[in-house]
């Protein structure tokens, strides 16, 4: 498994981004019964300025927000709540997460921020592989993978 990270915020060092992107990504895929070895990602540590920039660049919501990603390619699902097809070894996408909308949201919800973090790339990595949660069908497949993949971590339900 590949997972190359890229700080630009010198406060994802004290996180140790690099090491929860890579247990979160192999999590993740193992439980999809994916082999991690066979996959590539690239994880942006930000912060909430660059974020905000990305976020109106790709969204057109010039704000900040947690966690965005950039699948290498389409693999939603054709039908609302149905999984997507498995996609072949090699490139999966990028993600950039930004650091102080996550300690923010960790603080808010009393949870530690390397548990929100690794959430939240956990929820990166489904995204890149096709899942989504735009419709109420979706949202529930998704979050009960977060769910189970946390559970296989050792870490709570996050909702």
């Amino acid at each position: 498994m590949t997972v190359d990270v890229v700080i630009e915020a010198p406060e994802w060092e004290s996180l140790k981004l690099e090491a929860l992107a890579m247990r979160a990504e192999a999590a993740t895929l193992r439980h999809l019964g994916l082999e991690p070895e066979d996959f590539e990602t690239a994880v942006l540590g930000c912060d909430d300025a660059r974020i905000a920039v990305l976020n109106g660049d790709f969204r057109d919501k010039p704000t900040p927000t947690n966690v965005l990603s950039w699948p290498s390619e389409e693999r939603a699902a054709e039908a609302a709540g149905d999984r997507p097809d498995l996609p072949e070894p090699g490139e999966l996408g990028d993600i950039a997460i930004a650091v102080e909308t996550c300690r923010r949201e960790a603080a808010e919800a009393g949870r530690p921020a390397e548990d929100h973090v690794t959430h939240l790339i956990v929820h990166g990595v489904l995204h890149l592989l096709g899942y989504d949660h735009i419709d109420d069908a979706d949202a529930e497949l998704m979050e009960s993978l977060e769910v189970e993949i946390l559970a296989t971590m050792g870490l709570p339900d996050p909702y």
